[in-house]
């Protein structure tokens, strides 16, 4: 089984764009855990597809808080310029849930 649930805000907008009968959105998660007093930070990327993508775009931006359920993917890649080698684990995400922080609510 791979699944992943994870909870957070964006570090920034999204980055959205369109692929011949798809929209991809990229979005950057930073969830936060404290234990015993000390505070961790992951960082993660993940990526949404389709009519899930229309509505990141429309609707979220740095800072919005997330609650995203998917899996796991392990992308690999080749730099342009150096041709290193590089990988990354990522979330495809299949649910989002849109969290309203403290305080900032927008009218409308």
């Amino acid at each position: 089984m791979n699944k992943v649930i994870m909870q957070g805000n964006l570090t920034r907008d999204p980055e959205c764009r369109d692929l011949e009968d798809n929209k991809v959105c990229k979005i950057s998660i930073a969830s936060n855990r404290e234990r015993g007093g000390e505070k961790e930070t992951c960082f993660i990327d993940a990526y949404c597809w389709r009519g899930l993508a229309g509505v990141v775009e429309q609707y979220l931006h740095k800072g919005s808080g997330v609650l995203v359920e998917g899996r796991i993917k392990f992308d690999t890649w080749v730099t342009k310029d150096t041709e290193e080698k590089r990988q990354k684990h990522v979330i495809v995400v299949e649910k989002l849930v849109m969290l309203d922080k403290k305080g900032s609510r927008d009218e409308g």
